[in-house]
């Protein structure tokens, strides 16, 4: 069993090592980012972080797992939905939303078209045609964008010092997200298609 195991691993394509070093790193610095007690992590919403995050970077493998076993392993979905969650949880570790004023900004544009990009992946990957593509990729980062300014009010915003200032900021993320979105869809929908089989 244990030589299977390591022979199985050991055919592995460089994908399936890169997604599992992301989801590895995501998993530490959420621990360490919930538990070290340092004054970046304070009022981030690191015990919510903790409890979401690592739903979202193994949402794909549980759902291609119960429905898609037969199917090749979409591996650049699986990576691009999980780094816009390490890249956030990366910029509190190292403290960069306190010290690089426009680390927020670029967050929300490059995590958006990263997240927007899975979803654009998995359309360009099952053939769907391109202006539905279009429409899903955008949809998605709309929708998505919206739902995590809401949870970032109620997980820490309307209770800190940044309310006085949160209505434009979060207008400004919505629009990064949005744009980023748009990028997304326009390389999901643009891109060669493969031919069917």
């Amino acid at each position: 069993m244990g030589i299977r195991l390591v022979s199985g691993l050991r055919g592995q394509p460089p994908a399936f090592w890169l997604n599992v070093a992301v989801k590895a790193l995501l998993i530490f610095l959420l621990a360490f980012g919930a538990f070290s007690g340092l004054q970046q992590f304070e009022g981030k919403a690191f015990a919510w972080r903790l409890a979401t995050y690592p739903i979202a970077a193994f949402v794909i493998p549980v759902i291609w797992a119960v429905r898609a076993r037969d199917t090749a392993y979409p591996y650049v979905a699986d990576i691009l939905l999980t780094l816009p969650f390490l890249i956030d949880t990366a910029g509190n570790a190292t403290d960069l939303y306190d010290t690089v004023w426009w680390w927020d900004d670029v967050n929300h544009l490059v995590n958006w078209a990263l997240l927007s990009g899975a979803v654009g992946a998995l359309a360009w990957r099952n053939r769907i045609p391109k202006g539905q593509t279009l429409a899903y990729v955008v949809g998605f980062g709309a929708v998505t964008a919206i739902l995590w300014e809401i949870a970032e009010y109620f997980a820490f915003i309307r209770f800190s010092e940044e309310l006085e200032t949160a209505y434009v900021d979060t207008l400004g993320d919505m629009t990064l997200g949005l744009a980023g979105s748009a990028v997304a869809s326009l390389i999901a929908a643009l891109s060669p298609r493969r031919q069917q089989a």
